[in-house]
């Protein structure tokens, strides 16, 4: 599959985004979001990212493209998903989608792309319901843990007490 461009799509923990567009990589503490798999304020796999690159930081805006979206933008995604194709989108995608359309608007030329929906809108059901007003059902392979006793077992929070447990 040929690629021409990948784009980083994220939620305000907007780390990797503002380094494209600014070349200062400027690590912080995460902000909880909709988007929850999103707050990270310090990726670990920046490293990995730019030794990709090799620290060439053109030639990652060349085949990168950074996109951030806030919590109202996400919901306004998720409804727009909603209305325009009859699919429930979980925060994650919409903000993967939202990216997309925001880049073809800035391309301003035809092309195709793929979005990857990262997560079932039953894991979200608060969100879903709140930008579409469509209440769904608890998925059955999701449901079907939260029916389970829960089984555990307290332990001190030491090294100590975890080696005697599995060696006990």
């Amino acid at each position: 599959l040929p690629v021409a461009q990948f784009i980083a799509a994220t939620n305000v923990n907007d780390v990797v985004p503002e380094y494209l567009r600014s070349g200062s990589f400027r690590p912080r503490p995460s902000q909880p979001t909709l988007s929850s798999a999103m707050d990270v304020g310090n990726p670990s796999n920046f490293a990995r990212l730019t030794d990709l690159y090799q620290n060439d930081l053109s030639a990652m805006r060349r085949e990168i493209w950074g996109c951030t979206a806030t919590d109202d933008e996400t919901l306004q995604a998720m409804k727009s998903v909603r209305e325009r194709f009859g699919y429930l989108a979980d925060p994650h995608t919409a903000v993967g989608i939202l990216a997309f359309e925001r880049f073809l608007k800035q391309r301003n030329a035809p092309t195709q792309g793929i979005v990857l929906g990262t997560a079932h809108p039953g894991k979200f059901r608060d969100a879903v319901t709140r930008a579409t007003g469509v209440s769904i059902p608890l998925p059955e392979p999701l449901a079907a843990p939260l029916a389970l006793p829960k089984q555990s077992i307290a332990l001190p929070n030491t090294f100590e007490a975890l080696k005697q447990f599995l060696l006990g």
